[in-house]
């Protein structure tokens, strides 16, 4: 311990700074690491789904033929736009299930 009571508390001072930062910066580091990286991967993934989306519309109407042209353009648009919203919702509903807990 200090002799002198002004070493003491600059020490005290000293102690309660590097302890702050230890409690409160790293892991607001590791956090924003951690976010970083989730939305870099929702970026790729949301990408990636309207990729496929428009590869299975182009499929579609050019597999399509005459068949759905005129009055029925629109069918491709509207099985897409269902097929994703399944996907999205079969996405959700994996991503939000909870563990049953198991009883010994």
């Amino acid at each position: 311990m200090a002799d002198n009571p002004q070493d003491t508390i600059r020490e005290l001072r000293e102690l309660v700074v590097a302890y702050a930062q230890q409690e409160t910066i790293e892991p607001l580091k590791g956090l924003g690491r951690y976010a970083g990286f989730g939305l870099a991967g929702a970026l790729f993934t949301g990408l990636g789904a309207m990729f496929i989306a428009i590869g299975l519309l182009r499929l579609i109407e050019d597999e399509g033929g005459v068949h759905l042209t005129g009055n029925w353009s629109w069918v491709p648009y509207a099985g897409v736009m269902v097929l994703s919203a399944v996907a999205a919702v079969l996405a959700y509903s994996i991503g939000t299930r909870r563990k049953k807990k198991t009883t010994i």
